[in-house]
């Protein structure tokens, strides 16, 4: 939206279509002199993972105001049965991700890659945008397995894709993804590999998934599966 657009936005109308939403309870919106969303607090029923109530909240305000609210300035709060915040939550056994699809988009020098993961009934599609040059495209399928696992799990979101590359062991060829867990003031490595067989793309998601799916345990942040 351009800045006209957003100065003509009723903030109010888009709390109330938010809190149409059948998870949410209220919804506040802090918007500058401009009307420009500054933060977005929500306040919903337990049950619905945080960040779903996020994307839920997206999908609102651009469906119906054309409004791109980015995802870190919406903070959700869930009430237990009794109305109540909840002052302790129990997490759920961790279902390990696995791959769901692997899409690419070539236009021209850009290439778009989306991976779908899901872990026990949760599903989650990351993307990645970039050239489409043959030396760059495991690094993008790398990320974009990165970005959906941010969705599924919430300690991924400390990892970043560092190399993506090809190597020969023995007489396999074998891809290996290095990530890097920032844990100010502290970096850490994270390696995972896999044979390449007939899918480059498929051996780089499951390489990130072999270099995480051991540790997301011990890194921080609640799991979503």
């Amino acid at each position: 939206m351009t800045d006209q657009e957003i100065a003509g936005l009723d903030v109010e109308a888009v709390e109330n279509e938010i809190g149409r939403l059948p998870d949410v309870v209220a919804c506040r919106i802090v918007a500058d002199s401009l009307g420009r969303p500054l933060e977005v607090h929500v306040l919903a029923h337990p049950g619905k993972h945080p960040k779903q109530l996020v994307r839920d909240v997206q999908s609102v305000a651009l469906a119906s105001f054309g409004l791109d609210v980015d995802r870190r300035i919406v903070s959700v709060v869930q009430l237990s049965p009794t109305g109540e915040t909840p002052t302790q939550q129990v997490k759920p056994d961790r279902a390990r991700a696995s791959i769901g699809a692997i899409q690419s988009q070539v236009e021209g020098r850009r290439a778009t890659i989306r991976i779908t993961l899901s872990a026990g009934d949760t599903e989650a599609t990351g993307f990645a945008e970039g050239s489409a040059a043959t030396a760059t495209r495991l690094r993008l399928v790398a990320s974009a397995a990165l970005d959906a696992l941010r969705q599924l799990d919430d300690g991924a979101e400390a990892l970043e894709v560092e190399d993506a590359s090809t190597t020969q062991v023995g007489s396999q060829e074998v891809i290996a993804v290095t990530l890097v867990l920032l844990d100010p003031p502290h970096e850490y490595e994270l390696v995972g590999a896999a044979l390449a067989r007939r899918s480059p793309d498929v051996a780089v998601v499951r390489a990130v998934l072999d270099a995480v799916n051991r540790r997301l345990p011990n890194l921080p942040g609640d799991s979503l599966a």
